[in-house]
């Protein structure tokens, strides 16, 4: 039986996305850290040791992967996380975590932006790069049922044998995302100078230069971040304002799933979205907003399943930016545009954390929630009035057509 190309991308990504965030380390490791005898302050300098490695690395690595092969470097990734993992393992300690952190952050760099353009470009090569939001949405779900799924299993295998099976069953995991890394169709040659320095330079130099010229490109590139930052941000404080709202601690993940299946549907959603205009993204976003402040300013259980549908707005929307940044770049330097993306995001999500830090030091958990939904009006307001302009424009040109003899 002959597989179409097509379905041998999209059954690689599919598997590459779930495999790696099916890492069971992942609800544990903050464990690790305080079981091994590190401070709330040595755990705090490891986050922003991984945060500053992935903002440093990721325009480089962009322009690194739109200079070589795409494929090489989503292999390579993973295994850089397993080796950080295994040191975890073997020997834990502050210094060894932060290695793991720093190995962990390059794996990042190197997919980020990687990732998006080669699955665009092998779309556009198969005349299907429309397609791309609804491939890429059902990627982001793919990996968030890994993320459930480790969640799920996390509490038995550690039951069953601790953190050193934790991380084994983690490492392996790594492993088989780069087996499957490998099985990526790619035919882009790559640049014949990427060994040198012009090599690198030159699609990191394209990349600026459509930037700058052309304005869809900036506005899209202003887009990303400013969709995925925050709700990305609040992630880390789900459990947090679920426990607040009352719900017992062993009842926590629980309600958690509910929301990373709000997420999930949100990915799976993508496809058909990807027919509205601007007002449709426009309204998603508010809605989500509305949404997310009337969950969080319930403080109650029931009103985590209006979180839910927040995050799985803010999932298509997410994905829905990144759908338009690959169709408005044109040039050669896709992975530098996304990477630049990507470090807009990491950068507005440092700025979020600071934020939580202050209103929910100061109010709680689900005032800080429900605050977080005016930036989200905000954009929602730019994008409806960006809407509003293009139209005038287009009346305008058309009135000036009819009016001429």
């Amino acid at each position: 039986m002959t597989i179409s190309p097509a379905r041998r991308l999209t059954a690689t990504l599919y598997g590459y996305a779930f495999l790696d965030d099916f890492v069971l380390l992942y609800p544990v490791y903050a464990l690790l850290f305080a079981d091994s005898g590190l401070t709330v302050w040595q755990i705090s300098s490891l986050f922003a040791l991984w945060s500053v490695t992935g903002v440093l690395l990721e325009i480089p690595s962009g322009a690194w992967a739109d200079a070589v092969s795409r494929r090489l470097l989503l292999w390579v990734g993973p295994l850089l996380t397993a080796a950080g993992f295994t040191l975890w393992v073997l020997v834990p300690s502050y210094w060894a975590f932060a290695l793991g952190f720093v190995l962990w952050g390059i794996k990042g760099a190197l997919g980020s932006g990687a990732l998006e353009a080669l699955v665009y470009e092998e779309l556009d090569r198969l005349g299907a790069a429309g397609r791309y939001g609804r491939v890429m949405g059902r990627a982001r779900a793919a990996g968030l049922v890994g993320v459930m799924a480790a969640m799920g299993l996390a509490g038995p295998v550690f039951a069953f044998g601790g953190y050193p099976v934790v991380g084994v069953a983690s490492v392996l995991a790594c492993l088989l995302t780069a087996v499957v890394a490998t099985r990526f169709p790619e035919h882009r040659a790559a640049d014949s100078g990427a060994t040198s320095g012009e090599g690198w330079i030159r699609p990191l130099r394209a990349g600026l230069a459509e930037a700058r010229g052309d304005r869809s490109v900036r506005a899209a590139l202003l887009l990303v971040p400013a969709v995925t930052a925050v709700w990305g941000a609040l992630d880390e404080y789900t459990p947090l304002l679920v426990r607040d709202t009352g719900v017992a601690e062993n009842a926590v993940s629980h309600w958690l799933l509910l929301i990373w299946a709000g997420a999930t549907v949100g990915g799976l959603l993508a496809g058909p979205a990807q027919r509205l205009g601007r007002g449709g993204f426009a309204g998603i976003l508010a809605g989500s907003a509305l949404a997310l402040a009337a969950g969080a300013g319930a403080r109650t259980p029931a009103g985590i399943g209006l979180v839910a549908l927040a995050f799985c707005g803010f999932q298509l929307a997410s994905v829905l930016a990144d759908a338009r940044l690959q169709e408005s770049i044109a040039g050669t330097g896709r992975a530098t545009l996304t990477s630049v993306a990507g470090v807009g995001t990491d950068l507005a999500t440092v700025a979020v954390f600071g934020a939580y830090a202050v209103v929910g030091s100061a109010t709680s958990h689900a005032t800080a929630f429900a605050l977080s939904a005016v930036p989200y009006l905000l954009v929602a307001l730019t994008v409806a009035a960006g809407r509003r302009g293009t139209a005038g424009r287009s009346a305008a040109r058309t009135s000036d057509a009819t009016a001429r003899p």
